[in-house]
């Protein structure tokens, strides 16, 4: 794939693109500008080093990233992971200079992932696992604005403890808030509803700020986002000292993992939903550059924003030129249009933000895991209680640890097959492709459909030995066809030299049919071949038949 797979999408576009896209890139940007000065807040700098912090990588990931929808830059986990890590080392408040460090490193720990090619451990989430976060962090998502729809101060992080917190200061609910924020959130569910193709965010934002300047709604006690502070920053090198590197590298690593966790997910959720895919080591080089690009300009670790990239994918973002435009208008808003946007009331940004964040909670998708096989819909399931419960890094954590017991305990466990006889399988099919093998006298033919490895080599020994006591008393013969055996490790191959011993003393002849290549070589190693008999192992079922009978008619030879 292309270094640049976003700079290829951008020299293909279709024109029928970009009204979704500028759209989406407006109104991204009208809702980022006011979160990433909070982020910019919650990292423990000042908010404008929060929009400094998502100017290089709205650039760089348009043409380094390969998802079409995923909005990078400042994001809570991140920000929250930064403040905690800096603010037991600032020694004279040098918090910028220790953020951009952190950045740099991060970005340097990322891009080591990159050349050392790490991005395949996201293969490690699976579909069940992105149900799951999604709509964990959707609901995150929307009990995190509730403090901006109330004109609430709600300083608790847990859904649970937010909850709590909202209703005993119930009382306090400023009435004119809550009802501008419900009449936003009416206008954009009716629009949906009876007119998608009008962007719905995008008429909230402008009615909202209309409202405010026409009817003084900010002397009434709605909160608007106020001042935003001016300029651009510039190309620096964070100045700290160097001992405080050894001081972060742990730190830096953990923000790299959960960063690009969240990243991955993310964007392999909304790839999904839009029928592309992305390349996970690319992400790892995209998300590298912009951190070190952030580390250099003044700004702080960054990660994706799922709430972003929903409500860009909400407006119809088709390719990252919503980046580039929503780009443009921060740098505006910087320069020039700094007292349009300080009338936009927070209400309306919290209606936005669970506006956005509903539309990825996706009850089918449980539905649809529930009717296919439970333990899918529970790993689903535990992904988002986990997310819910502990926090978005502990609860994919915890999702993947049981996605791989799952997979462990289905490999240790596989479905299996006799020819003629079927123990855990339907093989009719196979019975009448070759029942020619059924009629030979004595002959039990068995498939295995795993890898054989140290969790399931008493497994195969055990249901081998199975289906020789169920097989006829004047069995002497037992195939194993090998196809769907993929891998076998030293204690498969310590089982087998067993099982072949105590086979020998039942007189009964031990062969096997259609072996890989691969696994020959294991089998060659370790003298197993030598000790079963280099006549025993035949590339096809016709081979070994003909081994059988001589008469047979055949013009297959062996495998070895």
């Amino acid at each position: 794939m292309s270094k640049l797979p976003g700079l290829q999408t951008l020299l293909s576009y279709q024109s029928t693109w970009l009204r979704g896209d500028f759209v989406a890139g407006i109104t991204v940007a009208a809702y980022l500008v006011p979160q990433c000065m909070a982020y910019g807040e919650l990292a423990g700098v000042q908010p404008i080093a929060g929009l400094w912090a998502i100017l290089v990588p709205l650039f760089l990931y348009t043409f380094l990233g390969s998802s079409r929808q995923l909005s990078v830059g400042p994001e809570s986990g991140t920000a929250l992971l930064t403040a905690a890590t800096i603010a037991p080392l600032t020694i004279g408040g040098n918090y910028a200079g220790l953020a951009s460090l952190l950045a740099l490193m991060v970005g340097i720990i990322c891009l080591l992932g990159y050349v050392l090619r790490l991005g395949y451990l996201a293969n490690l989430l699976s579909k069940p696992i992105l149900i799951g976060y999604m709509t964990g962090v959707s609901l995150l998502m929307m009990v995190g604005q509730l403090g901006n729809i109330t004109n609430l101060s709600l300083t608790s992080t847990s859904i649970g403890s937010t909850l709590s917190e909202l209703v005993s200061q119930w009382p306090q609910i400023h009435l004119p808030t809550l009802l501008l924020a419900l009449s936003v959130l009416f206008l954009m569910y009716s629009l949906q509803r009876f007119a998608p193709q009008v962007p719905a965010p995008l008429l909230a934002v402008l009615l909202a700020t209309s409202a405010v300047a026409v009817g003084h709604l900010d002397q009434a006690g709605i909160r608007v986002i106020g001042d935003i502070p001016a300029g651009l920053p510039s190309l620096a090198l964070p100045s700290v000292s160097i001992d405080h590197i050894s001081s972060l590298i742990i730190a830096a690593l953990g923000i790299a993992i959960v960063g690009y966790a969240d990243n991955v997910l993310t964007a392999r959720a909304f790839a999904s939903r839009n029928g592309y895919q992305i390349d996970a080591n690319q992400e790892l080089l995209a998300l590298g550059c912009c951190n070190l690009g952030n580390g250099l300009m003044q700004g702080f670790p960054i990660s994706s924003s799922g709430s972003r990239t929903a409500l860009g994918e909400s407006l119809g973002s088709k390719t990252q030129l919503f980046s580039l435009v929503a780009l443009v208008v921060v740098i505006l808003v910087l320069l020039f249009l700094r007292p349009v946007l300080a009338l936009f009331p927070k209400a309306a940004l919290g209606s936005i933000g669970i506006y956005a964040a509903s539309r990825l909670i996706e009850i089918p998708e449980f539905v649809r895991l529930y009717r296919f096989r439970l333990s899918e819909f529970l790993l689903a399931l535990v992904t988002s209680l986990g997310v819910l419960s502990t926090s978005i890094t502990t609860g994919v954590l915890v999702a993947i640890l049981l996605s791989l017991l799952e997979f462990l305990i289905r490999l240790a466990n596989p479905t299996d097959a006799v020819w003629g006889k079927s123990l855990t399988t339907t093989t009719t099919e196979e019975n009448r492709t070759n029942s020619f093998l059924l009629h030979i006298p004595g002959l039990v033919i068995y498939r295995y459909d795993a890898p054989l490895f140290f969790a399931n080599a008493d497994n195969f020994k055990y249901r081998i030995l199975v289906a020789l006591k169920q097989a006829q008393p004047n069995t002497h013969w037992l195939v194993v066809n090998a196809e769907a055996i993929g891998e076998v490790d030293i204690t498969a191959i310590e089982m087998l030299t067993d099982l072949h011993q105590e086979l020998t003393q039942r007189g009964i002849r031990f062969s096997w049919v259609a072996v890989k290549p691969q696994i020959l070589a294991e089998f060659r190693r370790t003298g197993f071949i030598e000790l079963v008999g280099v006549d025993q192992f035949f590339s096809t079922m016709m081979a070994m038949t003909a081994s059988y009978e001589p008469s047979t008619q055949c013009t297959d030879t062996e495998t070895l």
